[in-house]
């Protein structure tokens, strides 16, 4: 019933900020569920893209397209070079060990993270 609960609180708390800054949930899922719930790398990033193949994000991308914030050019796009490139990109992410996989992920964000706050 708890770890419902903390699920449930986890996913609430990266779809508000999903919905505020438009990031993914993995930013925030990922890193939970490797250390608070003990995930490895590779199941964690398996169960953050699960939950990204529901309509999650509908009603928050509609609220950005009713206030003209979305470039429906872009959007068909992006999607099929995602769709493609998700497909590789798990591919060589089952083959390769969690530690490697987790240090990744880290060195991924730690750079995001620098460029966004001194980048241009």
């Amino acid at each position: 019933m708890w770890i419902a609960l903390m699920y449930l609180l986890v996913g609430l708390v990266a779809g508000t900020l999903g919905g505020l800054f438009g990031i993914g949930g993995g930013i925030i899922i990922i890193p939970v569920l490797v250390m608070l719930f003990h995930f490895t790398q590779q199941e964690a990033q398996g169960t953050s893209l699960a939950i990204l193949v529901l309509p999650i994000g509908i009603l928050a991308a509609w609220t950005y397209y009713k206030a003209g914030f979305v470039n429906i050019s872009v959007v068909g796009f992006v999607a099929l070079g995602f769709l493609v490139g998700g497909l590789m990109g798990a591919k060589i992410a089952v083959i390769l060990p969690a530690a490697i996989m987790k240090k990744t992920f880290g060195m991924f964000l730690l750079l995001v993270s620098i460029k966004m706050i001194i980048g241009k």
